[in-house]
C-alpha cells in the first residue's frame, strides 16, 4: 500500500469508529502456525501493557486498541486439530503446497490456489480489516495482493534467516516487513525502508517452569542427563531411527533419560521398541505442554526450523540440530545461528547415523562443563521480545504512525541491527 495513502483512502473503508481489525494469515506447519498464534495470543492481551507510553500513543488511540477484533486464515490441512488450546476465530481456505518441477498433483493444487483465492477475497471483503498480517507460504500470496489492490495495509512476517519465496515475492506489495535475524535483511536490500526487526514470536503458555515440577511431570529423576528429541511438528523419521540405533548402543543407559516427540507414524514402533530397552524414556507423538519438556532438558536434538531455533533461544538450550535437507537452505541456515555462536553442533542429514549421532551424545553427557558453556553462549545473541516488537508493528500501521517515531523498543531493536551489520531501519 502507498504509505501516503490514509486509512480512508481504502476501498474497503466503511467508516466505522472504534476498534481495530487484524487478519492474520499463515501456512499449514507448525513452523507458520506457532508464531503466528504467539502473536495473536499478545494481541489478545487485554491489559494492552505492551503498548508504548510516547505522547504519539493518545488517549483515543489506545481505548482503540482496547478493542481488537481478529480473524485468523490458514489451509484447510493444517495442524491445527492438534493444537487444544487453539481458540481464536478462523477461516479455512483450500490452498495447498505447489511442488517444484512437473508433479500431476500439480493441477489439482492449482485448481485449490484459485479456489482458495476467491474464498481469501470473500473474507476480506466479508470482515474488511484495517491490517492484514502474513506469516509466509503459498496461502498467503491471494490475500495480501488482495488487500494490496483495496489499499489495506499489510505486514509480512519471516521466520527464517533465508526468506522463503512467498515473502520473497510479496515483499515489493507490503507495507512492512518483519524479520527474526538480522542477517535477513541482506536478502530484502530493494525493500529496505519496509524491514523492521522484531525476532520470531512464540507461543504464551511458552515460559520457564521449575525444573523440579518439569521432572516431576515427566516422572524423571534429577540426577540424570534428560535428552529432548524432536523431529518438527510431524516428527522425523531419519531422526527417530537414528537416535533410537545410537542410545541402544550407548553402554550406560542409566545415565540419561529420554523425552520422544516422534509424529504419529513411528509411534508404534518406537513404543515397542523402549518397552524393550532399559532407557528410561516418555514418547509422545505429539506434545503441547512443550514448556515442561523444555524446561526439563539439558540437551535437544532436532531440526532446525525457525520455530524450534526460537524456542531454544528463549530457553537457551545446547542443542544437536539435524537440518531437514529439503527446504530450500532455510534449515541449515537456521542452525547456523547457533553453530557460530557455540550453542549448536550441526551433524547434516546425508551424515547421520547411529555413530556420530551416539559420540556426540556420550561426549556431552560426559562433560557438563561445556553443557553449561553452551548454555551460556546464548548470551551472545539478541533476545528481542519478538510478541511485543511484532504487535507493535501492526498497531502502528494501523494508526498510520511513520516509524520514524523513536519508539523505544525499535530503538532497541535497531541497535541489535547496527552490532550485526545490518541495514534495515530497526
Amino acid at each position: 500500500m502507498n504509505p501516503a495513502l490514509s486509512k480512508k483512502d481504502s476501498l474497503l473503508y466503511n467508516g466505522r469508529k472504534g476498534g481495530v481489525k487484524i487478519l492474520a494469515i499463515t501456512g499449514a506447519s507448525g513452523g507458520h502456525i506457532f508464531p503466528t498464534l504467539g502473536f495473536l495470543d499478545t494481541l489478545n492481551n487485554k491489559s494492552r501493557t505492551f503498548l508504548p507510553q510516547e505522547a504519539l500513543y493518545t488517549k483515543k488511540v489506545r481505548d482503540k486498541h482496547k478493542d481488537i477484533d481478529v480473524i485468523l486464515v490458514l489451509p484447510k490441512k493444517s495442524i491445527t486439530n492438534q493444537i487444544k488450546s487453539f481458540e481464536y476465530k478462523f477461516n479455512y481456505i483450500s490452498i495447498s503446497s505447489i511442488k517444484l518441477g512437473f508433479d500431476f498433483r500439480n493441477f489439482s493444487a492449482i485448481l485449490r490456489f484459485f479456489k482458495g483465492s476467491w474464498e481469501s477475497l470473500i473474507i476480506l471483503l466479508t470482515f474488511r480489516p484495517d491490517v492484514v498480517v502474513g506469516f509466509g507460504s503459498l496461502v498467503c500470496i491471494p490475500m495480501i495482493l488482495f488487500a494490496w489492490l483495496f489499499r489495506i495495509k499489510t505486514l509480512i512476517h519471516e521466520q527464517n534467516v533465508i526468506p522463503g519465496r512467498a515473502n520473497r515475492f510479496l515483499g515489493l506489495f507490503t507495507d512492512r516487513i518483519a524479520i527474526s535475524f538480522a542477517q535477513t535483511c541482506d536478502y530484502f536490500k530493494d525493500y529496505k525502508r519496509k524491514v523492521v526487526l522484531t525476532g520470531n514470536p512464540i507461543r504464551k503458555e511458552l515460559s520457564r517452569i521449575d525444573k523440579n515440577k518439569a521432572l516431576d511431570f515427566f516422572g524423571f529423576n534429577s540426577d540424570k542427563f534428560t535428552i529432548l528429541v524432536m523431529g518438527g511438528s510431524l516428527g522425523s523419521q531419519r531422526i527417530n531411527f537414528a537416535f533410537l540405533r545410537a542410545v541402544s548402543a550407548m553402554p550406560d543407559k542409566s545415565s540419561f533419560q529420554v523425552i520422544h516427540l516422534a509424529g504419529a507414524q513411528d509411534f508404534d514402533f518406537l513404543k515397542n521398541s523402549y518397552e524393550d530397552s532399559n532407557i528410561n524414556s516418555r514418547l509422545f507423538n505429539f506434545l503441547g505442554p512443550m514448556q515442561y519438556a523444555y524446561s526439563v532438558c539439558d540437551l535437544v536434538i532436532s531440526r532446525s526450523g525457525a520455530t524450534t531455533i526460537a524456542e531454544l533461544i528463549f530457553f537457551g538450550l545446547p542443542a544437536i540440530l539435524i537440518p531437514y535437507p529439503f527446504a530450500y537452505r532455510h534449515q541449515i541456515a537456521n542452525a547456523k545461528v547457533l553453530e557460530t555462536i557455540g550453542s549448536a553442533i550441526i551433524v547434516q542429514d546425508n551424515n547421520l547415523d547411529s555413530d556420530i549421532l551416539s559420540k556426540n551424545i556420550e561426549e556431552l553427557i560426559n562433560n557438563p562443563e561445556r553443557i553449561k558453556a553452551m548454555r551460556s553462549y546464548y548470551d551472545n545473541i539478541p533476545r528481542l521480545n519478538a510478541n511485543d516488537l511484532l504487535v507493535e508493528a501492526v498497531l502502528t500501521l494501523s494508526e498510520d504512525i511513520s516509524y520514524s517515531s523513536k519508539l523505544s523498543r525499535q530503538q532497541n531493536a535497531s541497535k541489535i541491527c547496527s552490532k550485526f551489520s545490518c541495514s534495515c531501519r530497526g
